[in-house]
């Protein structure tokens, strides 16, 4: 049973006239022998909560920092009607800061044998599945003087996706796409193009790629064009060791590189090429191979939605192996990795000869712009011995990324928001250029 706030209102009004109008003792008892009569006559008369009937339907994936609408469908089979307060628990982190009170509480009214729908709105801050808890229903007597209250379990889970907020910069990385892709076609022949066609010799281009033979049968000077090669292979690999875990802002830096695989995912499927996933710290934590242009982002999608950082050193070398593994013929391997000297020069320097020898290699790094904050700051002692520290720091990222360079892999290091655009570009310099 449960009493309400009226309840206590009435008694102490009831207990208040009493005193003032009988102040006996039969007459409390009389006041307080009608009120616990109307109490459970309003107790008798609530409908009761264990038969009820409840079902979900609704939103099941949505965009990290995107609503999900989750619909509780309360059907009342008993003969009085139901008068109720319903609180839908899921976890704290299932809704926007500051709504889950007012979110997760409904009143409803159900009348005999019907049905009634109630709306909860979440708001995922975290990637993830979350899950729904219990529904807590509270019956109410007509006077709203007590009422029953019992518990449901009522499962329903909601996937909160990567929110993907670079897929803003997919337009136009797209436009100059088309522009590789046979409208402005490549005059140099790389690794990665393929013949074209055939037009007439304008000055400014280069002789080397002169058709002799075609340009005998015509009566001008023919020259190939080139454009870049599809169906190749590309192939991300995440690092989901502890330094994955470092936060930049308001996120660990996992949730960039995440953000910057998909947006080099989206282009590269659109380009006809086919693109794998390795996540790896010490172990192979996801893998999507060999899917469709039509399945790989999807799939990549909900591979990486459970993807969090572990509080682990990277095995670098059972990473290169795996990696290795899944690119038995030339691939574009893109590490997505810290520039830690002391991991990079005691784990991935020695593996990337084997690296190297036979597929193009992109490192990919996400920086902290705090850095460049702190090194900027003078004024007080504290700002000083920071601005040294941070300065120190960049430096060792530079010369980090120098030695990456020279052994012949292509360095990015940039703020979360500003990684997966530079990725892209590079990604479609690389075909440009004929390296892929």
């Amino acid at each position: 049973m449960a009493l309400t706030g009226r309840t206590a209102l009435l008694a102490a009004l009831g207990a208040l006239v009493v005193g003032l109008v009988a102040p006996s003792w039969a007459g409390i008892g009389t006041v307080t022998l009608l009120l616990l009569l109307a109490v459970a006559a309003d107790l008798v008369l609530a409908a009761p909560v264990r038969s009820l009937q409840l079902t979900r339907d609704g939103d099941t994936r949505v965009r990290l920092g995107d609503a999900a609408e989750v619909r509780l469908a309360v059907t009342n089979p008993a003969g009085r009607p139901l008068r109720a307060l319903v609180r839908d628990a899921w976890a704290p982190s299932s809704w926007h800061p500051g709504t889950s009170w007012a979110n997760s509480r409904h009143t409803v009214t159900v009348p005999a044998g019907e049905r009634r729908r109630l709306t909860t709105v979440l708001g995922p801050t975290r990637r993830g599945d979350h899950h729904a808890h219990r529904v807590t229903i509270r019956s109410l007597g007509p006077l709203g003087l007590a009422g029953r209250q019992g518990a449901h379990r009522v499962p329903w889970t909601v996937r909160a996706l990567p929110p993907f907020a670079s897929r803003k910069h997919l337009p136009s990385r797209l436009a100059r796409l088309r522009e590789l892709d046979g409208r402005t076609s490549v005059l140099t022949r790389g690794q990665g193009t393929e013949f074209d066609s055939l037009r007439e010799y304008l000055p400014g281009d280069d002789v080397r790629s002169i058709d002799w033979r075609a340009s005998a049968r015509r009566s001008t000077v023919a020259v190939r064009t080139w454009r870049p090669e599809r169906d190749r292979h590309i192939l991300i690999v995440l690092d989901t060791g502890r330094g994955s875990a470092g936060r930049v802002g308001d996120a660990p830096r996992l949730d960039a590189a995440l953000d910057a695989a998909l947006l080099l995912t989206a282009l590269a499927t659109k380009a006809g090429d086919r693109v794998d996933l390795l996540a790896h710290d010490r172990v192979r934590r996801a893998a999507v191979v060999g899917r469709s242009a039509a399945e790989v982002l999807p799939a990549f999608t909900d591979a990486m939605t459970t993807l969090e950082p572990a509080l682990v050193e990277t095995d670098l070398r059972a990473l290169t192996a795996a990696a290795l593994r899944m690119s038995p013929h030339r691939s574009l391997i893109v590490l997505v990795t810290g520039l830690d000297a002391g991991a990079t020069e005691d784990g991935l320097l020695p593996q990337l000869p084997l690296l190297t020898k036979r597929h193009e290699v992109v490192l990919a790094s996400v920086a902290d712009p705090r850095l460049d904050e702190l090194a900027a700051a003078r004024g007080t002692l504290d700002a000083v011995y920071g601005a040294a520290a941070a300065e120190q720091t960049r430096a060792d990222r530079r010369r980090t990324a120098e030695r990456l360079t020279r052994h012949g892999v292509t360095v990015l290091d940039a703020p979360p928001a500003a990684l997966p655009p530079v990725l892209a570009d590079t990604y479609l310099a690389l075909k440009a250029a004929g390296r892929l």
